[in-house]
């Protein structure tokens, strides 16, 4: 367990080791969530990187992708429509 001093303005120094923890360098943000009845403090970027990846998870669920190569395809196959599309007034 590590402590922390608050002082008149509202600020603690968070200890070393939790910041260790967290992967919190000088300058970067932290945020506070509730969960449960209790206050969570996590490094943000990677909150936000957490969120990211998960959404990109629901989207391969929703697309059916399973491996690298079903990116490859789905690329392969948006490209060939961009392709097609700037290409149709060419003919």
């Amino acid at each position: 367990m590590e402590l922390a001093k608050v002082t008149v303005r509202g600020q603690i120094t968070i200890p070393k080791e939790i910041r260790k923890k967290l992967n919190i360098k000088d300058g970067d943000k932290v945020v506070f969530l509730e969960e449960n009845g209790k206050i969570i403090i996590e490094n943000s970027a990677m909150l936000a990187l957490r969120e990211i990846q998960d959404g990109f998870r629901d989207e391969a669920e929703r697309l059916n992708i399973e491996d690298e190569q079903d990116v490859v395809d789905l690329v392969k196959g948006v490209r060939k429509e961009m392709w097609e599309e700037n290409h149709a007034n060419n003919d």
